[in-house]
């Protein structure tokens, strides 16, 4: 299985499916598509309306990871379920707290 993620030079590139419209914020593991590729579970409360769902889910992810909300991106998928987030930091670092978070089954 690959990591939900790639290093890049300054930071990682994070790969998420977010449900939007959920009961809670909260990260639910890691799963894997039918083509191999591995990403965070991610659900918000927020409404996939004006930006609403991605600005939450960046919040939740900056929270999750612990670095400021600034750090944190969507770089592609804006309107689709699977994103790409950029988050800026210490990729090594990063790569900890993602694989962290993917051992948890709930957070």
């Amino acid at each position: 299985m690959s990591p939900p993620f790639r290093l890049r030079e300054n930071g990682i590139d994070l790969y998420v499916r977010l449900t939007p419209k959920a009961a809670l914020d909260r990260i639910d593991g890691v799963e894997t598509a039918a083509d191999g590729r591995s990403h965070l579970k991610a659900r918000v409360r927020a409404v996939p309306e004006n930006g609403a769902a991605n600005t939450a889910l960046e919040r939740l992810m900056a929270k999750a990871l612990g670095v400021p909300v600034s750090a944190v991106s969507v770089a592609a998928g804006g309107t689709s379920r699977l994103k790409t987030l950029r988050v800026m930091g210490d990729g090594a670092e990063l790569a900890k707290s993602v694989e962290a978070l993917s051992k948890q089954s709930k957070i």
